[in-house]
């Protein structure tokens, strides 16, 4: 996600190496691992969501439900957050609700090791388990005191890295299983967003599927309002209301009189459970 928002155009040439319907109860059976308790049924949106690196104000989100999009990424938490978020609270998020959005949690964790450029929070061969429970311990803690209940989906936000290196993507596949076992043992849906040509297609294409999200929200960003037409992997993997796309990004648009850069995502996954 841009720099969590450094120019999205200049993150993906630095690393680029390698309406609406709400559905209750779909897309269980893709998760693993999941903890041996009673699951909230799983709150899905289908159509089109927007994300952008900090929330809009109260009155900006008021003004752009005008129908063409149903829901917005937030970013809850992680060291690697790019943007402040002085309008993102607990009361917020309440109120978006009552206004009909639905609401995509996002958080941005510890980074490949092989990751061009620097960040706040690097994993490695030796810390990707620990700072995977660590993280997801945090992710739920924040989703939790915004007011996303358990039952919600959390997104981890892995940027592009080199899947060619072999130590470098098993780090990260070992920091993922850690990451997603946890919010699961926390009765969170684990979900991933990351991109076609690396860390998206690292977990899609993984043959050990354990631990491993059930929600992908891969980026391509190839301006088609779908996740089924572009799908670049199995018919059969994700089905079950479990796929988001970005597919297109920094878009300046105005609606209501509020400008915001946003990207846009097809959306057909889980969101938060608020209210």
């Amino acid at each position: 996600m841009a720099e969590h928002r450094q120019s999205r155009k200049r993150r993906y040439l630095t690393w680029a190496v390698a309406g609406a319907a709400v559905v209750a109860g779909a897309g269980i059976a893709a998760q693993t691992s999941m903890a041996a308790t009673t699951w909230p049924a799983q709150k899905t949106y289908t159509g089109r969501a927007f994300d952008t690196c900090a929330a809009p104000s109260l009155s900006a989100m008021k003004a752009w439900h005008t129908g063409f999009y149903g829901a917005a990424a937030v970013y809850i938490g992680g060291k690697n957050r790019g943007c402040s978020q002085p309008n993102l609270t607990a009361s917020w998020v309440k109120s978006v609700n009552s206004v009909g959005w639905k609401l995509i949690p996002l958080y941005v964790g510890a980074q490949p090791p092989c990751q061009s450029g620097s960040n706040p929070e690097k994993l490695t061969a030796s810390t990707a388990a620990s700072l995977g429970a660590t993280d997801a311990a945090d992710a739920v803690a924040k989703a939790s005191a915004l007011g996303m209940k358990a039952g919600s989906p959390i997104y981890l936000d892995m940027e592009p890295y080199d899947v060619t290196n072999t130590s470098c993507n098993d780090a990260v596949l070992t920091y993922v299983r850690s990451f997603d076992k946890t919010l699961r043992a926390k009765t969170y849906r684990a979900g991933f967003y990351g991109f076609t040509s690396s860390s998206a297609k690292a977990v899609a294409t993984a043959k050990d599927r354990t631990d491993l999200p059930g929600n992908l929200w891969y980026a391509l960003w190839d301006k088609q309002n779908t996740t089924t037409a572009d799908w670049p992997w199995g018919s059969t993997q994700y089905t079950g209301h479990s796929r988001g796309h970005q597919y297109m990004v920094n878009s300046k648009e105005t609606r209501g009189g509020y400008t915001i850069t946003v990207d846009r995502d097809a959306w057909d996954a889980p969101v938060a459970i608020v209210g």
